[in-house]
């Protein structure tokens, strides 16, 4: 069943009301729209009882009409006033005594319908389809088809953006966390409410404050995985808002989420369980806040030759390795962070002795200079030689010297 609404210059109106029956909505023009009823007389009784509750949720005068297809309750909604329903069958003798002109067409087939004697959607019914065919063509044929209530095409339904914001302009000024927190609370609750209406879920939350006689401040929350908890968002919210908090009262809050579609995993059975993603992620969250937003995540190594070069990211969930290829023992470089200060003895150009708080005595083996440098466009190039060393008290290291400073440094040991 199709259910079609008309009500001159209200259109929406008329969408607020289509949406909360059906989510596939068609606009014929800005005073009619039709929409997919099927499945909905479980809930609101038969064809009559579902076309006055769509009457009293509307709310304003309007033509309601319910038909086995589209065209059929479009052209009973545009030509009967009122709530009209038609059984399916019976098409054809409900929208008998509509005009000609609801049907449309070119003017042409217009002006020859006019020139028969053709006033009604009955009286093109009766005319023989053969004759039709031979004198309208196809168009005809179409026509003719629509005015005994027998359209079969499908909608063609709108496609709204999905744009999950909300906003709040407040009375007065505020310059506090605490009441602050209780407005986010609502712009969560019904962006989150939106969300999980669309079967949707979201990874970057995004929070606008407009403020009094300051530029606007900024909030943005990334999400490691899809998730749909307002009360975790607002924890977030908070302390990243504690930790960097407006420079001025707050005039207008608005809040946006990316919709995404949530996450399912499923878990091993011989896999221990992980922790929820929203304690997880709120966790993280409270770590940053006390030490800082570039303290806590994954390191990540740069792209470039310079030692010790890396940035901390946020964590992301990463692919689970099945089985797992044991490669052969090789070395591991254990750094020291800084690198330890050291004395060093040269004999032929090359390190003899050693001292340093990590390693003191004679160098049995030393294998280098590899040389490196880099970034010599910025303030802090660096250039150096490295040296692998043996010591005779055991242990492996690594060396360098500063060129620019002929300092020597421990960079670290092998494993």
């Amino acid at each position: 069943m199709y259910a079609c609404i008309h009500a001159p210059g209200n259109l929406p109106l008329l969408l607020e009301c289509a949406r909360f029956f059906s989510p596939h909505i068609e606009e014929i023009s800005p005073d009619t729209i039709v929409f997919d009823v099927r499945g909905l007389t479980a809930l609101h009784g038969n064809p009559p009882q579902l076309a006055r509750e769509i009457e009293r949720r509307i709310g304003i005068p309007a033509n309601i009409a319910i038909a086995a297809n589209p065209d059929a309750a479009i052209h009973a909604a545009r030509g009967i006033p009122g709530v009209t329903t038609i059984e399916p069958g019976k098409e054809a003798e409900a929208l008998a005594r509509l005009p000609i002109n609801l049907l449309g067409g070119s003017s042409e087939t217009a002006e020859l319908l006019d020139l028969w004697g053709i006033r009604t959607f009955g009286d093109f019914a009766k005319l023989p389809p053969l004759g039709v065919a031979a004198r309208l063509g196809d168009e005809g044929l179409d026509l003719q088809s629509l005015a005994r209530g027998e359209g079969r095409r499908q909608l063609r339904p709108i496609e709204d953006p999905l744009q999950f914001e909300e906003a709040m302009e407040l009375e007065y000024p505020v310059d506090l966390l605490e009441p602050l927190a209780f407005i986010l609370a609502r712009l969560l609750n019904e962006v989150c409410r939106r969300l999980g209406s669309r079967s949707l879920a979201t990874n970057e939350i995004r929070l606008r404050l407009t403020l009094e006689n300051k530029p606007e401040h900024d909030t943005t929350l990334r999400l490691p995985v899809p998730m749909l908890d307002p009360t975790a968002f607002l924890k977030m919210l908070q302390l990243e808002l504690s930790g960097r908090p407006p420079e001025a009262p707050v005039l207008k809050a608005k809040l946006s989420a990316e919709p995404v579609k949530p996450r399912r995993t499923q878990q091993g059975l011989f896999t221990a369980m992980s922790p929820e993603p929203e304690k997880l992620e709120l966790t993280i969250a409270r770590l940053r806040h006390l030490t800082g937003p570039d303290k806590v995540g994954a390191p990540a190594l740069l792209n470039t030759h310079r030692p010790d070069s890396y940035v901390m990211r946020a964590f992301a969930p990463g692919a689970t390795a099945l089985a797992i290829e044991h490669p052969a023992p090789r070395l591991s470089l254990r750094r020291y962070r800084p690198a330890k200060y050291a004395q060093v003895i040269l004999s032929n150009h090359k390190p003899a002795r050693i001292s340093s708080p990590v390693a003191n005595g004679q160098v049995v083996v030393a294998k280098g200079p590899w040389k490196t440098s880099g970034d010599w466009w910025r303030e802090d190039p660096w250039h150096r030689d490295e040296w692998d060393i043996e010591i005779t008290a055991g242990g492996l290291y690594r060396l360098y010297q500063e060129i620019h400073s002929s300092r020597w440094f421990v960079e670290g040991s092998y494993d």
